[in-house]
């Protein structure tokens, strides 16, 4: 079973895979072998990454975690799944469990590339240098990094479009487009019709609908309201 398993990840056979994990998985509760159980979890978590479940990806890591962190199985894959692990808590923007990974790992895991392109990605974030993120796309090191690259440059390119939306009230279509580094126009319009609904075209240009402003102590009606509570003030008193 395990050997089926293995070529269903290699060939991205995801749903063959998948059923063949809970096999294995039912196997083992009644003869545990915990390489065995290693091995088929690090498989499961490569199979979630390639169908692109993250909620998949989280259960399967966190039973296999303590396995890989105890060291008593030795295995090759160790630094590629701690690497895609902190791809998922950037992802997800869980910074402070991004910390706290980073503390358990020893220098010789934390300079791997497979961990180094995670760690790397995470100061750029933080400097905001999105520019070097967006092309981190292009060297990843290794395919199962590219669901959450994906994931990873929308949430640029969101983050991008909030700093546009805020700082210009219109903005050249070709400008936006190199801004958030698409492609083509159309796929800057396919983006602004799926995230962006309050954004108009207009012909070569985008206009920015301007951020809801705060009622000021102006705004206020006092004139009137203390009218009205003088008003009250003395209805009550001819009233007592």
């Amino acid at each position: 079973l395990l050997a089926q398993l293995k070529t269903h990840v290699d060939n991205g056979d995801v749903d063959s895979g998948l059923s063949t994990l809970s096999k294995i998985k039912i196997a083992l509760l009644d003869a545990p072998d915990t390489k065995m159980n290693m091995e088929a979890l690090e498989l499961g978590v490569l199979l979630h990454v390639a169908a692109g479940d993250l909620d998949g990806f989280a259960r399967n890591y966190a039973q296999l975690q303590p396995l890989l962190l105890s060291g008593q199985e030795d295995s090759q894959r160790t630094c590629l799944l701690l690497g895609l692990n902190l791809m998922c808590l950037l992802v997800e923007n869980r910074l402070s469990e991004f910390h706290a990974e980073m503390e358990l790992l020893t220098k010789e895991q934390a300079s791997n590339a497979y961990i180094s392109f995670p760690i790397t990605l995470e100061r750029q974030l933080m400097v905001g240098s999105y520019d070097e993120v967006l092309k981190a796309h292009l060297h990843i090191p290794d395919k199962s990094y590219a669901f959450f690259m994906d994931n990873l440059t929308l949430t640029v390119k969101d983050s991008i479009a909030d700093c546009i939306e805020v700082s210009y009230q219109k903005m050249k279509l070709k400008d936006a487009m190199t801004m958030m580094k698409f492609a083509t126009q159309d796929e800057l319009l396919e983006y602004v019709k799926e995230a962006r609904d309050d954004w108009i075209v207009d012909g070569e240009f985008l206009e920015f609908q301007p951020p809801p402003t705060k009622r000021q102590a102006s705004d206020i009606p006092s004139k009137s309201l203390i009218s009205q509570s003088l008003a009250y003030a003395t209805e009550l008193e001819r009233i007592i």
